[in-house]
């Protein structure tokens, strides 16, 4: 996949007009899907991985922000989805970001055999990814950050301390009542480990905006990782070399 270098251009601001986000987020298209961290192409563009639990919103709030409406797959079944899913964002011939979807985990009909292997490739990505410039961890306010969910946050917490992007989302927050969500929003910014923590619902729109401005901004903020151009993929890595996180069963 082709790109074109940002070199010689101005400064991008750090903010942006919510309909260019907007507009920006809807030219996500598949790249590829990867059952092993082998697979995934090696890119020198930013990466955004979305993570939650089964049944968290993940497939629909990504679907929303692209507005469209089969991008990132929900399967029927929670916790079925096992790949790692890639879609390059970019006006045409012109690709600068990638947002990845990672499987959801926690469901409890899954085979544990199955489900620790996928936690292992999970944690070894949010752990070793070079390109990864974000994290979105989605998570339902009604059940609050679950203890797998504070395992995942204790995997990346030493990046993140290091630079990484993190946004706690609230998702389906128009379940809640205005004073639910705000002490769910308040806990939320206190676990957030030094990121950021939102209010989003996919029926209602909310935090639609805010999010998608924010995405953009992670994606055009210039970094030693992110220079805005793809390299050829690299299918020589060695998952077996990586260090294994701590499994989130």
């Amino acid at each position: 996949m082709a790109a074109q270098p940002n070199a010689g251009k101005n400064p991008v601001p750090a903010t942006v007009e919510a309909k260019i986000a907007h507009g920006w987020l809807h030219t996500a298209r598949f790249l590829t899907t990867a059952p092993q961290l082998e697979h995934l192409p090696a890119l020198e563009l930013p990466e955004i991985a979305f993570v939650g639990r089964s049944n968290a919103g993940k497939s629909t709030c990504i679907n929303t922000l692209t507005q469209q409406k089969r991008l990132a797959f929900a399967s029927k079944t929670p916790g079925r989805t096992q790949s790692i899913n890639l879609f390059s964002l970019g006006k045409q011939g012109v690709h600068d970001a990638v947002l990845a979807d990672l499987p959801g985990y926690g469901y409890a009909a899954v085979p544990r055999e199955a489900k620790l292997r996928w936690q292992r490739v999970m944690g070894n990505y949010l752990m070793t990814r070079e390109n990864l410039t974000g994290v979105v961890l989605l998570i339902d306010p009604r059940l609050g950050m679950t203890e797998l969910d504070e395992i995942l946050l204790d995997v990346i917490r030493p990046r993140v301390q290091a630079g990484l992007k993190f946004l706690v989302l609230l998702t389906k927050s128009d379940k809640l009542s205005r004073s639910e969500a705000a002490k769910a929003l308040s806990i939320a910014k206190l676990q957030s480990g030094g990121g950021e923590a939102m209010l989003f619902s996919a029926l209602k729109k909310q935090g639609l905006d805010e999010v998608a401005q924010l995405l953009w901004q992670w994606s055009h903020t210039p970094t030693k990782k992110a220079k805005g151009e793809a390299v050829e993929p690299d299918t020589n890595v060695d998952s077996d070399q990586e260090p294994e996180p701590e499994s989130l069963d």
